[in-house]
């Protein structure tokens, strides 16, 4: 099986049945596709390198953090949960706890990271803008304005409690509630593009930080009583702390582990990099493309890494494929 390597051809690969040459074969596997693109496009390339590779036969099955929780518990499946935010996470804690599941690699190996950003190039023109300090001492340089996160979203309490805790108001700087996801990263992608200046909230890997250059502000140091009370907004006792770093995994059922060690292997080697991830979901949104499309743009830009996530027999296969 010989394919050369264009997009319209490959993502159709990624429909195809397992790899008729492939030794071995490791069976069924059922595998999450979270209902968020960057876990899509791990879910995307972990089943074609599983199928291609391994001659395995995967069932995709769409998923978010708690319905595949509870499935993991109520009936042992799926096999594999990808993109698991640990932190905060009643059934992931209790599965764990049991023994019930086993967590892998660090799937994004950054973590989860958000914060306030800068857009570099002002960084670069002003470095006291990358700290806090800095910024309340310069209200002007970033234009008096924090953008904050639309209603309902976990990190407007945050980044309000923050603001209050270090002052934004008293410094010059508002806090500004955008209306909708679209419109925070729309004011985002029309500063850089104008050159001018941005400072607000955000979080990575995610595509409009995988398009723009943007430094993250150092907030300080992380203190977790601090975050818990600033995400409460009945909490009065807020206080300046930076953003957790959240470790991001892939778990596994301990059932699969013991049967498929080969396959638990592979997914234990399956690690983006927030850089790689977002400009991965930069292409996907600039192309219009589906996540199989995105997948396959990981696959063929980042030989170097998938290639080593593999062993030789899979390598050869898929290097064959791939070329």
């Amino acid at each position: 099986m010989k394919i050369t390597a264009s997009l319209p051809v490959l993502g159709a690969v990624l429909l195809l049945p397992a790899a008729a040459q492939a030794q071995d074969a490791c069976g069924d596997v059922v595998i999450t596709e979270m209902d968020w693109a960057s876990a899509a496009i791990v879910t995307q390339v972990s089943t074609f390198l599983m199928t291609q590779g391994y001659g395995c036969d995967v069932q995709v099955v769409p998923s978010s953090t708690t319905p595949a929780m509870v499935s993991v518990a109520e009936t042992g499946k799926p096999d594999i949960v990808t993109e698991v935010w640990t932190n905060g996470n009643p059934g992931y804690d209790e599965l764990a706890a049991a023994g019930t599941i086993v967590t892998l690699a660090d799937v994004l190996s950054d973590g989860g990271v958000q914060g306030f950003y800068i857009p570099t190039v002002l960084a670069e023109a002003h470095p006291e803008l990358t700290t806090i300090d800095g910024v309340l001492a310069n209200p002007d340089l970033v234009g008096g304005r924090l953008h904050s996160c639309p209603e309902g979203w976990a990190c407007q309490n945050t980044a309000t409690a923050y603001a209050r805790a270090a002052g934004f108001e008293e410094a010059g700087i508002e806090v500004f509630q955008h209306g909708s996801g679209e419109t925070l990263a729309t004011s985002m992608a029309a500063a850089v593009e104008n050159g001018d200046p941005w400072f607000g909230y955000y979080w990575e890997p995610t595509s409009i930080l995988g398009k723009y250059d943007m430094t993250r502000v150092d907030l300080g140091e992380y203190d977790q009583e601090t975050f818990t009370c600033n995400s409460d907004p009945a909490c009065e006792d807020i206080g300046v702390t930076a953003y957790p770093v959240v470790p991001v995994k892939t778990v596994v059922t301990t059932t699969f582990e013991a049967e498929n060690p080969t396959i638990t292997a592979l997914m234990n080697n399956v690690r983006f990099t927030n850089a790689q991830m977002g400009e991965v979901l930069a292409w996907q949104e600039d192309n219009g493309a589906s996540n199989s499309e995105a997948a396959v743009y990981f696959l063929t830009t980042y030989p170097e890494v998938w290639g080593g996530w593999v062993d030789d027999a899979a390598r050869e296969r898929l290097s064959a494929l791939l070329q």
